[in-house]
């Protein structure tokens, strides 16, 4: 992890009032603080979910949407995006929208770590091979928009609290679809 990488703190309202180091941010009174949330899709419509590493210091080990990060005080969500993508998964992501410009949620890690996020959730497509950085994901998997549906609601306890919040809202944005000509929709 790059000790110096910075993530904005916002107030109640989700204006930026400040900035700290990611390494420190996320305590058991983590600040509310931006981020986002990227759900990547290959040319058959599948989503890549990834497992996160067992170095995460947040839930561990658990299946989550593609891949997350924070942007820089003053970097672009796409520029953001692209970053982690690349650092996370050596891939390029494409054709990046937005697809849940207002999520924002809290959780606890059951070891008590908090998460306190507005994390704007994104799609885009990818081609070519995933190549993990082992400190960021322990595995990886390309799975039908509704198996993952099905598999959310039949056993969320293994997936990450966003992913299981996020998904279901990013299933009822039509728009999807239209932009990114796949079919995301359950038994689409």
């Amino acid at each position: 992890m790059n000790t110096k990488e910075m993530v904005v703190l916002l107030d109640d309202a989700g204006a930026p009032i400040g900035q700290a180091p990611k390494a420190g941010v996320h305590t058991y009174q983590t600040p509310l603080h931006l981020a986002f949330s990227c759900y990547l899709f290959n040319g058959a419509g599948e989503i890549l979910l990834t497992r996160r590493s067992p170095e995460k210091k947040t839930w561990p080990g658990v299946w989550t949407n593609s891949f997350c990060g924070h942007p820089a005080p003053g970097e672009a969500f796409e520029d953001a995006i692209l970053r982690r993508a690349h650092f996370e998964l050596g891939v390029e992501a494409k054709k990046v929208e937005v697809a849940l410009p207002d999520f924002r949620y809290r959780a606890v890690d059951p070891s008590g770590i908090v998460e306190n996020e507005v994390c704007p959730v994104y799609v885009a497509r990818m081609s070519g091979p995933v190549n993990p950085n082992p400190l960021e994901v322990a595995d990886h998997v390309w799975v039908s928009p509704s198996l993952l549906a099905e598999s959310l609601e039949r056993t969320p306890s293994l997936f990450s609290p966003w992913m299981v919040l996020q998904y279901p809202q990013l299933l009822e944005v039509k728009e999807i679809k239209e932009l990114q000509g796949l079919s995301i929709g359950a038994g689409a």
